[in-house]
């Protein structure tokens, strides 16, 4: 993917105050009759907009026509923050009064004169004012000259260390002081918002004799020990698969839905406990198979579930992408790309949650500037539909901008206004989420889960725990651990059976964690273990950069569970015979049996995570919100009887390549991974 092996991350610069400069007003350079002499306008620079790099400047960016968002700042941001946080307060008048679809609008959009004064900004200097379905932003098309002369900064085209090659602006943007009060910042002068998804399929290219079903009473023939450290590294580096088999799907190509929710405790309690009556959701950015849904639900459900799916295109969807001028869609030629990715996270959801009313699967098509996933979110708002909603796609905080990771907490806060929970996996790369979307080795954490208003998810490992063909397996205690095989993801071996430290944290994976480079730590966020050595704070550049110096900054993963592809899930996949681009149609078909394969990646935690939040809200009969003030709550007041604390105490993994797992809260999984009965069946 893209951008930046900078020695700095984005944002890194402070705020540059005022700056005189004049601008050349478009009436006057139209050609009309000159404008009256007026008096030249203050230009203020917008803070941290512009990311600084040793990337190779190969020339000026050019452009004929581009979009370009404005991200405006919501009316009453102050009161709108104490809001929010009352409804989060337990014994406070809010508490938990949601807000109804419509109402965060019209509260908090920008006055129609805030908004007025930017549109009418943007016109001035030639743009075209274009649809938005948000009024906290303001869209306007222009070739890139007058983009440049908009925003005074200048747009150039970079190559990387890699080759990749990028435009972004090289200088911070600039506007007159009294649009810039408005305006938290330009979303589209950059190409490098490109979502990755966080998921790992296993590189085992062998199975063992005699693999076929899994029954209880008739072991399967496929199950096999945890996969030594010399057989993966063979894997990874292309020499030899390996026999490989673990737990009770079919081919034992991973756990079934009953084994996941046997090993994390869910409560007996019926359809009440299955998400029954809720209706909830998944951010995707790929099309897919709805016929493989169908076969995996028959498998484990039977013949006669029906799995609830409402498809929701944004922008056209992934197969008629409608891109934003300038930007690229891919899957104009390639909508298939991540069907993997839907499956697992449709899954997943269903494991969990089986008897939801609705699933609803949101798709956009994947940009390279952010704008289609940011109206995917918002259309997820605005909708107000679903209770509980997982994300597994994302992108490195290197590669987002200020002003695309504020115009998302804007749409975080109104979902958690309005009771929605959501979540999104923290990585696949250990603590530097940048590996394999540009290389960058520089420890970052991935947006949008370091967003204040998001559950981040973490990975663990089942380790050398393998339930075979038992449907109502326990919870292994003690053998649960970070996901890091061996720690072999970690910034300083060399060679380890022929990689780099570095390689395994891209090939094998890892559990994602560390600190936000933009965002301060939450009011919830406390407890033990939060606060450590390891803890940054505020300094106005390169560590959480949006809030006050010396704040401390906030902390991801939230919680955890099993993400290692070496302890998988069952996924059914087949992909799109009729393109080439499909990965499930890449592989699936030459599997045991076909179109079964084991997954892992916080991808998988993620969803897991989100069917929590949707069958407890079915139990209790109301929304949760947000679920992390709940989460660090109960954690300060029972967390062993909530949560399993993953502390590396007794086994090889011990970090997630930088982060330390200890007794408490740790940046590499966070709280810790799930008791479901307790969490679901807990009255607040």
């Amino acid at each position: 993917m893209s951008l930046l092996s900078r020695p700095v991350r984005a944002g890194a610069v402070a705020v540059m105050g005022l700056a005189i400069a004049g601008y050349a007003s478009a009436f006057a350079a139209s050609g009309a009759v000159a404008a009256p002499s007026v008096a030249t306008p203050h230009l203020v620079a917008l803070r941290n907009s512009v990311n600084p790099t040793t990337d190779h400047i190969t020339g000026a960016y050019q452009s004929s026509s581009m979009s370009v968002e404005v991200a405006l700042a919501p009316r009453n941001a102050s009161g709108l923050a104490r809001t929010l946080k009352a409804m989060y307060t337990r014994h406070s008048g809010a508490y938990h009064k949601w807000l109804r679809t419509g109402q965060f609008d019209a509260r908090y959009a920008p006055a129609k004169a805030s908004r007025g004064a930017v549109i009418g900004y943007l016109r001035s200097e030639g743009l075209k004012i274009a649809k938005s379905d948000s009024p906290f932003l303001v869209r306007a098309v222009g070739s890139s000259r007058q983009v440049t002369m908009a925003f005074h900064t200048t747009l150039s085209n970079f190559r990387d260390s890699h080759g990749v090659r990028y435009f972004s602006n090289s200088t911070a943007i600039e506007l007159p002081a009294g649009v810039a009060s408005h305006v938290y910042g330009v979303i589209g002068l950059t190409n490098t918002v490109r979502e990755q998804s966080d998921i790992v399929r296993a590189p085992h290219s062998a199975r063992p004799a005699g693999a076929r079903p899994a029954a209880a009473g008739n072991p399967p023939a496929c199950e096999t020990p945890y996969p030594s450290e010399q057989q993966i590294a063979n894997a990874l580096l292309g020499i030899s698969g390996f026999p490989f088999g673990y737990g009770g799907s079919p081919g034992c190509n991973g756990m079934t839905p009953k084994q996941v929710n046997s090993i994390y405790n869910a409560p007996h309690a019926g359809p009440r406990g299955k998400g029954r009556g809720v209706n909830i959701a998944v951010f995707e950015l790929s099309a897919y198979q709805q016929s493989d849904i169908s076969t995996w639900t028959q498998q484990f459900y039977g013949p006669r579930y029906n799995a609830p799916l409402v498809n929701v295109n944004v922008d056209g969807g992934p197969l008629n992408p409608q891109c934003p001028a300038g930007d690229q869609c891919p899957p104009n030629f390639n909508g298939y790309a991540g069907d993997i990715e839907v499956d697992a996270d449709i899954e997943m959801q269903l494991s969990i949650s089986p008897d939801v009313s609705h699933l609803i699967v949101y798709n956009a098509p994947n940009d390279f500037t952010g704008q289609t996933e940011l109206d995917e979110y918002t259309a997820i708002a605005n909708a107000n539909q679903a209770a509980s909603v997982s994300s597994s796609w994302a992108v490195c905080e290197n590669d987002a901008t200020t002003g695309l990771v504020q115009a998302e907490n804007v749409v975080f806060e109104q979902m958690a206004m309005q009771g929605q929970s959501m979540f999104g996996a923290e990585g696949d790369t250990g603590a530097y989420s940048c590996i394999r979307s540009d290389g960058t080795t520089i420890l970052n954490v991935l947006d949008p889960p370091s967003q204040p208003w998001v559950t981040s998810v973490g990975g663990t490992s089942l380790e050398n725990f393998n339930p075979g063909a038992s449907q109502h397996p326990s919870y292994p205690a003690g053998q649960e651990t970070i996901w890091n095989y061996l720690d072999l993801c970690n910034s300083t071996a060399t060679n380890e059976d022929g990689l780099s430290g570095f390689q395994w944290c891209a090939g094998d994976g890892a559990g994602g964690g560390g600190n936000s480079q933009y965002w301060g730590r939450p009011f919830y966020q406390f407890g033990p273990g939060v606060t450590s050595s390891y803890t940054q704070y505020g300094n106005g550049t390169t560590e959480c950069a949006l809030a006050a110096t010396g704040t401390p900054c906030r902390e991801d993963p939230d919680v955890s569970a099993n993400a290692d592809e070496n302890t998988p899930y069952a996924e059914y996949c087949t992909g799109n015979a009729n393109t080439p681009f499909s990965i499930c149609g890449s592989f699936s078909g030459g599997q045991t049996p076909p179109g079964w394969f084991g997954i892992g990646g916080t991808s998988l935690s993620s969803p897991l995570w989100s069917g929590i939040a949707a069958d407890r809200d079915s139990f209790q009969g109301y929304r949760s919100g947000n679920l992390n003030p709940l989460l660090y709550l109960l954690y300060n007041i029972a967390p062993n009887y909530y949560f399993h604390d993953i502390t590396g105490a007794g086994v090889p993994e011990n970090s997630n390549g930088y982060f330390p797992t200890t007794s408490g809260y740790d940046e590499a999984t966070g709280i810790g991974t799930p008791n479901m009965a307790a969490l679901i069946t807990r009255t607040f």
